[in-house]
């Protein structure tokens, strides 16, 4: 990519989007195609055509998606599947019909099979079942790696997938109804420190194990697989270290600051054992995770506190 492109990142105010728009922005790229939901809906086939007609972008990143924790992905499956494939289906054909010369599509860890080997090589893609508490958004982001793939072989276009592991930082959704564990476990801890509470209630048995990424790694990540990643197969980007939820937990409510309890609701799901990815391809391309876990979550928790 040259720093007068005409790039489009799909999903600009998003937690992702944000970052990637703030690297690529560090890195001098000027000529960046912003769009907010009230100005171009990516559900509409109408105004994406319409859109990419109007502003011919040469590289598009796709990180537009219905996103959210165990919580909501259990309850809202129909809006996750249908929502996700829209915006895929959408934004991957009008980049092919419009001659987008490279599109990133980011999808998920949770692609890969619950009880998948570890760590998982970006092979083991459709190796068994899917976890059932998020197996709707899931496929819908497997169906967006085959669409990219299958707009490659067919039709030559440099459409690329990544596969990001669990992701954190400032900017993150921190609802406590909608988001991911990181930011949940951040927001609780803080509420009760302000609340003089003697103990927190968190979901599962702390069991289940996590692998995280500070959302400004991920973004270098994709700006560098935008610049020289070219393959059909979908590529992993993690840190290769990953820790149960109860030492996530311990982690954020130290840097919190709060020094109550910890009780664990074993009746609510504890979702996938182990997601672990195996990064060895990426790493061959150059790129490595800067950020330590617990500068990362001091660097979330303040944002947290500035902003909300």
């Amino acid at each position: 990519m040259k720093l007068e492109d005409k790039i489009y990142i799909a999903g600009h105010r998003g937690f992702v989007g944000k970052s990637l728009v703030e690297t690529l922005r560090s890195q001098g790229f000027k000529n960046l195609i912003l769009r907010n939901r009230s100005q171009l809906n990516l559900l509409s086939q109408q105004g994406v055509s319409q859109f990419f007609l109007e502003e011919k972008p040469d590289y598009v990143i796709l990180a537009a998606a219905r996103v959210g924790g165990i919580g909501i992905n259990q309850v809202k499956k129909a809006e996750f599947i249908y929502e996700n494939l829209t915006i895929q289906n959408n934004v991957i054909h009008e980049s092919y019909r419009n001659g987008v010369k490279k599109l990133l599509f980011l999808g998920s860890s949770c692609i890969y099979p619950r009880d998948c080997r570890q760590p998982i090589r970006e092979e083991y893609l459709l190796s068994g079942p899917l976890e059932p508490t998020n197996d709707a958004y899931a496929l819908s982001k497997i169906a967006g790696i085959f669409m990219c793939k299958s707009y490659r072989s067919q039709y030559g276009a440099d459409f690329i997938s990544c596969m990001p592991s669990n992701l954190y930082g400032p900017g993150d959704n921190f609802d406590l109804d909608t988001s991911h564990v990181l930011a949940a476990l951040i927001h609780r801890f803080h509420l009760a420190k302000i609340n003089r509470s003697t103990s927190v209630t968190l979901w599962g048995t702390g069991s289940p194990r996590r692998e995280m990424l500070y959302v400004d790694d991920l973004a270098r990540g994709c700006i560098d697989l935008m610049k020289h990643y070219s393959s059909e197969e979908p590529i992993n980007i993690g840190c290769g270290v990953d820790y149960t939820i109860s030492e996530l937990a311990d982690l954020a409510r130290e840097v919190v600051g709060f020094s109550g309890e910890i009780q664990w609701d074993s009746t609510h799901a504890d979702g996938t054992p182990r997601k672990l990815l195996d990064c060895s391809r990426i790493s061959e391309l150059g790129w490595q995770p800067e950020m330590g876990l617990r500068s990362g979550i001091e660097k979330t928790y303040q944002w947290f506190v500035d902003q909300i």
